[in-house]
């Protein structure tokens, strides 16, 4: 499909495409880590005009949006979430112009653009901090949270990195220590100034000027901090968390004081405002907090109010019992009120979902059928790039590793490069099509079996079954806007309806491997034939092979 339209024949698109100002609502959004995707110019580092050199490939998916990764100016310690100039593209991604090139070719597709917004913290290298180290007394002194040392010289208080370490890096110009939440060398900004909440909102506000459609929101609960600089107590005991590696010490504290502070809903009020400014606009933030992922939710996205949507790792993490999968979008649903989720299965930070979820299993059912389910759920689901090819967890030797967080952890936990290793195009290259040259992390070996023009010529493929279902889906307004009611279904099975004024659409999911049956009494079903499903329907028993599903009109 999308081959034939690298040759000069037009793109096939969907029959449909959410259009209007809440578009963003139950729209599939696919997540593009840029520098993985592919290579326009032979560097071994994709870049955005690789981008448009694949937009009907993107268009031919059935998404609605994308979501690009940040390919802001940067000195990559963190590639690209350490940002050195928010208004620019880092050389190694190309030119403003080529990205609006890009967004001229996504916008004629019918696609919408999204680009990342880090604005928690920025890169030692940005002239913001290079102005606010330099002194005590100048225009940016206090742009950035700066305290002095406890009089043993130690740090102010017992805050950690998630990367590893104290939160605090000692400065010898100002004779200071500067907080990080993450790596030293990105120094967080201090919301608690208003001048900074304005520079933020025009970083935006540029953005938006040059045709960009919305913003994912980096660490969007990080932006505020306690300004006593109160320690953070530890968890309670047999509390654990699930958002980071059992080894990192940071999953020993309750991070009450140095993140998700209530100052934080203030200022989203005021990015919410620009965005109304903007007619269509949307954000989606990320919310990094264990245990409060249901009420921060419901806060940060109350209707027309501040962001748009947000999501948890809650779904990105080992647990995967359809009881847990369950319980999680129950009290997501029973307690979000106005507000609207957005429900991931993998990105860039996390082991892919077909390792982390599917492994043993055979990722040619496996794979279609998390997506299908991800898609299924109330809120709007984002597609991290390969996961529509059934991409597993590469293994990344050291030697090869380029993520710091792994670096620092090796070899309890390794890092995030296994999620990020180049995109396959092709299945007979070295470098599966990604580059001509020795991209800048190898190609897993068993993903060029996966390569994308190799699934494209199989309409059974992992790729073609969830174009498919995509497409089949683009129609059903129930699946993307409607309530979700969790119905009793036993062992593996997931069984929930779907309702939008008069469509009410039953779906039922079997995540394990061996034939289920599932009685369903005083319902009146017709199959809907999903695209890549074989589930059957015979009065009220639902039969259901081994990871697969069914899909049904329940008529009134």
């Amino acid at each position: 499909m999308f081959e034939e339209a690298e040759t000069g024949q037009e793109a096939v698109m969907p029959d449909t495409r959410i259009i209007g100002s809440d578009w963003w609502r139950g729209a599939v959004i696919y997540q593009i880590y840029p520098r993985s995707f592919n290579d326009s110019n032979g560097d071994g580092i994709g870049d955005l005009n690789g981008v448009t050199e694949r937009m009907d490939y993107i268009a031919s998916l059935g998404v609605d949006a994308i979501w690009l990764s940040p390919f802001f100016t940067s000195p990559m310690d963190d590639f690209g979430y350490d940002v050195s100039d928010y208004e620019d593209v880092d050389p190694m991604f190309g030119t403003l112009a080529d990205f609006d090139r890009m967004t001229k070719a996504a916008h004629e597709r019918g696609l919408k653009v999204m680009i990342d917004l880090v604005i928690s913290h920025t890169s030692d290298q940005h002239p913001w901090f290079k102005e606010s180290r330099s002194s005590k007394d100048n225009s940016k002194a206090d742009w950035f949270v700066w305290a002095d040392a406890k009089p043993d010289g130690t740090p102010p208080n017992n805050w950690l990195s998630l990367f590893g370490g104290p939160a605090w890096e000692w400065d010898s110009r100002r004779c200071q220590y500067y907080m990080h939440n993450f790596l030293a060398s990105q120094p967080d900004l201090n919301f608690h100034n208003g001048d900074v909440q304005d520079a933020v909102l025009d970083v935006a506000r540029f953005w938006l000027d040059r045709g960009v459609d919305g913003f994912r929101l980096d660490t969007v609960n990080f932006y505020f901090h306690d300004v006593d600089l109160r320690d953070n107590p530890p968890l309670s005991a047999g509390e654990a968390p699930s958002t980071v590696d059992p080894t990192n010490p940071y999953g020993f504290q309750d991070h009450l004081y140095d993140k998700t502070r209530p100052e934080n809903l203030v200022f989203l009020e005021r990015f919410r405002a620009l965005l109304d400014k903007y007619p269509g606009s949307t954000s989606v933030g990320e919310i990094g907090a264990d245990g409060q992922a249901v009420e921060l939710t419901a806060a940060y996205t109350e209707a027309d109010k501040r962001i748009h949507m947000a999501y948890s790792f809650d779904l990105l993490t080992p647990q995967h019992s359809a009881s847990y999968v369950r319980r999680i979008v129950e009290d997501m649903n029973a307690e979000i009120g106005s507000g609207w989720a957005s429900w991931a299965l993998s990105n860039h930070d996390v082991k892919r979902v077909a390792t982390r979820w599917g492994e043993g299993k055979d990722v040619s059912r496996f794979a279609p059928l998390v997506t299908a389910l991800c898609a299924s759920l109330r809120g709007t689901p984002c597609l991290y790039q390969g996961e529509e090819l059934g991409l597993t967890q590469a293994d990344v030797p050291f030697e090869k590793l380029q993520d710091p967080y792994g670096i620092r952890f090796w070899p309890e936990y390794k890092g995030r490069d296994g999620c990020r290793t180049p995109m396959p195009w092709v299945k007979d290259n070295a470098n599966a099509g990604f580059s001509e040259a020795e991209p800048w992390l190898p190609v897993a070996p068993e993903h060029l079996a996966l390569a994308a023009f190799e699934q494209d010529k199989d309409e059974t493929s992992i790729l073609c079954r969830n174009r498919a279902f995509f497409s089949w889906r683009q129609n059903k307004t129930a699946l993307k806007k409607g309530d979700m009611v969790f119905l009793e279904s036993s062992d593996e099975t997931l069984v929930f309806t779907r309702s939008y004024r008069n469509e009410m659409i039953l779906c039922a999911f079997n995540l394990a491997d061996e034939e289920v049956t599932i009685t369903l009494d005083g319902l009146d079903l017709e199959n809907l034939n999903a695209p890549g499903f074989a589930g059957t329907i015979l009065g009220n028993e639902i039969t259901l092979g081994g990871l697969d599903a069914v899909f049904a009109r329940i008529n009134s």
